[in-house]
């Protein structure tokens, strides 16, 4: 009787943990990672349901299972000179977000704190609402300020033509309009240190999500004025503040190492062809010691482009290690044309094996 007490808990942890990620198909996934019968995982998930755990939505050929939120809680606070955020953490936030293992509390401290002094300090806003969402595998927390917007401030400090492109610069870290009084290390590690990691603000979505490793924008929001940050952890998550912070950092803790998402120096359905938007994609990411180029999300990019980013940076900055990741074979191809010196007119020879 333990032994299936055991195997129904590690069950039940298990659809907990990846529900979010399979609502249509958590049997399935059950029934491989557990090496159990239909009838038995289904037997699971039905206990889930009638105990409330989670709950399920549609027909039989179509449904789908949520987790079902235990609590919300929210309250609006007045954005003044004397509110602290460690206070607002000490007092309202820390004790609503249920029993935590130590590291997932240390990563929403440090989230939460970072987030909630970015909107008393740069917002401009009069106010702020916090929302707090608990299911029995995640903590969810969103804060929505009605200040000037964040990217159309980046866009004003910066500018900018597009408030796209105070995306990319959040993306590369080192950034704050602020440099006075603030490092710009904020939003970089906060959103590499949450599961899920969204800034809204006028037309434009930003998201980091650690599982995708992958930084996008959505336009059309419908969204207006102010801006909007939401953060997702798993309760047993195995990430730790060290951690994230030892991924950027150099022996001696100084932040030296960015990644950079190469498809956000494209607007729409731009092809990345000119020096220009090389030129918008490298800028700052001097002031790092490694420099990683993700070229998820990316076909192809022209040989003016890949000349500026990989023959002309590298020249210029030789302090500077210049890397990249997720390359396709045509990006592979143009890469290896620009740092061997070839011209556009070699570039329909076959790069030699090996």
């Amino acid at each position: 009787m333990t032994r299936v007490r055991s195997r129904g808990e590690a069950v039940r942890q298990f659809v907990l943990e990846n529900l979010v990620g399979h609502p249509r198909d958590i049997c399935k996934l059950g029934m491989k990672h557990f090496g159990i019968s239909r009838q038995a995982m289904n037997r699971h998930i039905r206990n889930m349901v009638a105990e409330k755990s989670i709950i399920r939505e549609g027909g039989a050929t179509r449904c789908l299972y949520k987790l079902v939120p235990q609590s919300e809680w929210r309250r609006t606070y007045v954005l003044e000179p004397k509110l602290s955020e460690s206070d607002i953490w000490t007092r309202d936030i820390r004790s609503r977000l249920g029993v935590l293992p130590e590291n997932a509390a240390g990563i929403w401290q440090w989230g939460f704190t970072e987030m909630m002094n970015n909107a008393i300090d740069h917002s401009e806003g009069a106010e702020v609402l916090v929302v707090i969402q608990r299911t029995a595998a995640t903590v969810k927390i969103a804060l929505h300020d009605n200040g000037v917007g964040i990217f159309k401030k980046i866009k004003a400090h910066l500018g900018l033509i597009d408030e796209r492109h105070a995306v990319l610069e959040l993306a590369k870290g080192k950034f704050t309009t602020d440099p006075e009084n603030h490092s710009g290390i904020g939003i970089f590690f906060t959103s590499r240190m949450f599961d899920e990691f969204e800034i809204m603000s006028g037309d434009v979505f930003f998201s980091h999500e650690d599982k995708r490793e992958s930084d996008y924008i959505l336009e059309d929001m419908n969204l207006s004025g102010g801006t909007s940050v939401f953060m997702t952890l798993n309760n047993h998550t195995a990430r730790t503040t060290r951690k994230v912070f030892l991924k950027y950092q150099d022996k001696d803790l100084e932040f030296t190492k960015t990644v950079v998402p190469v498809r956000l120096a494209k607007y729409g359905d731009d092809n990345l062809v000119s020096r220009s938007q090389a030129r918008r994609l490298l800028a700052r990411v001097e002031k790092f010691k490694t420099v990683v180029l993700d070229f998820a999300g990316v076909d192809s990019i022209g040989q003016a482009f890949a000349d500026e980013v990989f023959r002309v940076f590298p020249s210029q900055h030789k302090n500077v290690d210049l890397m990249e990741m997720h390359t396709n074979s045509d990006v592979k191809r143009m890469i290896a044309f620009a740092r061997s010196g070839s011209g556009p007119d070699q570039l329909d020879l076959p790069l030699k094996s090996g």
